[in-house]
């Protein structure tokens, strides 16, 4: 039995075109999940450094541990976000989207660890 595409949540993006090859539906889904699994990553990476108090400058740790943890809790909406383009985009038949997670979590990634080097240093 198939699912009404009208009850399918977000009805923005199951609304539109039509039903793109489930394997690549499926692939997209995975991407989000793995980017879901990398942000709950990051959080505890951040909670571990500053739980942990580690012989190092405090508020140069307490900012690398920010870093991680707000980077967590925003990766899974901007993963939303790009899964839902690239889904619509697969129902359309248009050209994939640029993703953004990319760049978040390599600036995020960047950021943490020169902040962790200079609280080492210091």
């Amino acid at each position: 039995m198939s699912e009404h595409p009208d009850r399918r949540f977000p009805r923005s993006v199951f609304r539109q075109g039509s039903e793109p090859d489930v394997r690549f539906s499926l692939a997209n889904e995975r991407t989000f999940l793995a980017w879901t699994r990398t942000a709950l990553a990051l959080i505890a990476g951040g909670v571990a450094l500053e739980a942990l108090a580690l012989d190092m400058y405090a508020p140069l740790r307490l900012a690398a541990s920010l870093v991680l943890i707000i980077t967590g809790i925003l990766l899974p909406i901007i993963a939303w976000v790009e899964w839902s383009r690239v889904e619509r985009a697969m129902r359309l038949g248009r050209p994939l989207p640029h993703p953004p997670t990319g760049i978040v979590l390599a600036l995020a990634v960047v950021a943490s660890g020169v902040l962790v080097l200079l609280a080492v240093l210091r």
